[in-house]
């Protein structure tokens, strides 16, 4: 989707938007339209019952500029949510057979005309987005059409904010890509083949392939992997935008490129989602592009644990235990909680490599959360309070939400094992709790640690505002403004 800024409309053919708030729909919000376009969109717009709701689009035909073409109205609400409205107009139009639209925003921008284009661009391409490469025999109406759009009123400010915005939506979308791809196609190894190009955009990469890390004891993350015929892959990203003036922030993402449980398999109704279990590691290498494009001053390093977990001759059994990297040891009670096995051998080795200050995992991590939050919350857990606080901020003001979960004492006595150091998971009840509190002992004293469960928020079965039904993106925009807010402030 091509974006652009301009301080009048172009004179080639296209479609055009008027974005209105409540207060403007009949008054000068529609001053740019001639007097009987004008009559046709008081009309339109009672005749749908529009008053110019956050995300609500109006669409008809009339005369504009000498021309007869589509017209929308899209409403911003009292909150003046430009992100959506330009996201529900490239909803509408996208395989409308319209290549150009163009999108009036002068009657509503007010003070900050450059963050209203640059938030209504952001939203038109984050909705934008599909994953075609392996429909063949689309229809052309079913094929995307719209091209360009073209934003009038932004000001002359609105393409530099744009470009840090488009960043992070290159971000998101590359998270989306590798969500999206089947399992066939995106495994441990191909996903480092695909995160290897941001070594172009100063992104350094580090790969640690199966002995490598079996020298350095991640006997949890092998015996994950230790069922499946793809080699495991520990990937790290290291983006240095202070050139070395900073200690670095760690993100650590779990990467299980597909999951069927091991020996503890799961039903076999719904498996195929399972593609989408490496969610965490997804976001941190698109969080890692996010940060690159945008040349953002911030040290962070990105590490994604992959692996693949199998049911196999060889594949990790119920009863076993393993030692970790940090020389804690495991029991296996069910070998479909497997991201966390994962996920402390990439937390050990990150302290001991690179010894950050804070750090924040993402995971796909519990079935337990979505019970707990359903899909409107990724669930929390942290040792820090202004931690917790800072998540919680970033994640609000930009709509990837977050609600805090309880650690406590109590909590971490329900995985002590018998014959180990711990037990991979607890009892049935509380079970995101003690999946956080297993992560928690792989934590180094004076880290400040979060671990983000955002099982319930990287695919979504329907579309929201600014993503079709599929994968979401959820935990790029979340990170990017963390980083903003609380590393390059």
């Amino acid at each position: 989707m091509r974006i652009s800024f301009a301080d009048s409309r172009p004179a080639a053919p296209h479609a055009l938007a008027i974005v209105v708030a409540p207060a403007t729909i009949s008054g000068a919000g529609l001053a740019v339209l001639s007097e009987p376009a004008q009559a046709l969109a008081r009309a339109a717009a009672q005749a749908n019952r529009f008053d110019g709701e956050n995300g609500a689009v109006v669409e008809f035909f009339g005369e504009s500029d000498a021309a007869h073409r589509r017209l929308l109205l899209a409403g911003i609400g009292s909150k003046n949510d430009y992100e959506r409205a330009g996201a529900a107009l490239a909803a509408r139009l996208l395989t409308s057979g319209e290549k150009t639209l163009v999108v009036d925003i002068a009657a509503v921008a007010g003070d900050k005309p450059a963050e209203a284009a640059a938030s209504l661009a952001f939203g038109a391409v984050l909705r934008s987005w599909r994953h075609d490469v392996y429909r063949t025999k689309l229809e052309a109406k079913q094929r995307p059409s719209l091209e360009e759009i073209v934003i009038v009123g932004g000001g002359a400010d609105a393409a530099g904010l744009w470009k840090d915005r488009e960043a992070v939506a290159e971000g998101v979308m590359f998270t989306r890509t590798l969500i999206t791809e089947p399992a066939n196609i995106l495994y441990p190894e191909s996903f480092v083949e695909r995160c290897r190009p941001l070594a172009d955009l100063g992104v350094k990469i580090e790969v640690l392939g199966r002995d490598a890390m079996a020298e350095l004891g991640m006997g949890a993350l092998l015996g994950v992997a230790q069922g499946s015929v793809r080699e495991p892959q520990l990937l790290v990203m290291t983006w240095d935008g202070t050139n070395g003036a900073e200690p670095p922030v760690a993100l650590v993402g779990k990467g299980v490129t597909f999951d069927t449980g091991g020996i503890s398999i799961k039903p076999a109704g719904g498996m195929e989602d399972m593609k989408w279990d490496m969610g965490g590691a997804g976001a941190v290498a698109g969080m890692m592009k996010a940060l690159a494009l945008r040349k953002a001053k911030a040290h962070v390093i990105g590490v994604c644990g992959l692996v693949e977990n199998m049911p196999d001759g060889n594949a990790q059994r119920p009863g076993d235990v393993v030692t970790s990297m940090s020389g804690q040891t495991v029991e296996v009670i069910n070998t479909d909680a497997e991201g966390r096995l994962v996920l402390c051998d990439a937390l050990t080795w990150v302290q001991k490599t690179h010894s950050p200050k804070t750090i924040i995992d993402l995971a796909t991590l519990t079935g337990a959360i979505i019970i707990t939050l359903g899909h409107e919350y990724g669930g929390m857990f942290a040792n820090d309070d202004s931690l917790a606080d800072e998540l919680a901020s970033a994640g609000a003001s930009v709509g990837d939400k977050l609600w805090r979960m309880p650690l406590g004492d109590t909590y971490d006595k329900l995985i002590d094992s018998p014959i180990a150091d711990m037990k991979n998971v607890g009892p049935r009840e509380a079970g995101s709790i003690t999946a956080a509190q297993f992560l928690k002992r792989y934590i180094d004293d004076g880290v400040r640690w979060a671990h983000l469960d955002i099982a319930g928020m990287v695919w979504s079965s329907k579309p929201g505002a600014t993503w079709d039904k599929g994968a979401t993106g959820y935990g790029v925009r979340l990170l990017d403004r963390f980083i903003a807010d609380t590393v390059e402030k």
